[in-house]
């Protein structure tokens, strides 16, 4: 899954544009609600080996909002790593080139739900 594809399902689907808070990180777009502007997704573009992966060059990743139930078993499957600049108990990495369109959308769906205000 890309990046764009994401931006247009969350656009759809929750009215959210991606934003750019950063100058120096033009690449990292955070995804927030309208009403509590709190994040339920970050997607950037992080060199491999500051994810502790072989390899040269970049990939895009997305951090979502899961249950912590749920982080380490996601963790035991290929295309999920430990949490980049997030809270790792709560937060998980997905390599968006990885995993499949179907398991992204489910989980962004999910860190909506708990980032949400009821």
């Amino acid at each position: 899954m890309k990046r764009e594809e994401i931006f247009k399902y969350v656009k759809e689907k929750y009215n959210t544009l991606p934003d750019y808070p950063w100058d120096n990180l033009p690449d990292y777009a955070v995804l927030r609600h309208d009403k509590n502007e709190k994040w339920y997704g970050l997607v950037m573009n992080v060199e491999k080996n500051k994810l502790n992966l072989d390899g040269e060059g970049k990939l895009d990743i997305l951090d979502l909002k899961c249950e912590p139930e749920l982080v380490g078993s996601l963790q035991k499957e290929e295309g999920f790593l430990p949490a980049y600049h997030m809270n790792k108990e709560h937060w998980i990495t997905i390599v968006l080139n990885i995993q499949t369109k179907k398991k992204i959308l489910e989980l962004l769906d999910n860190s909506y739900r708990l980032t949400k205000d009821n």
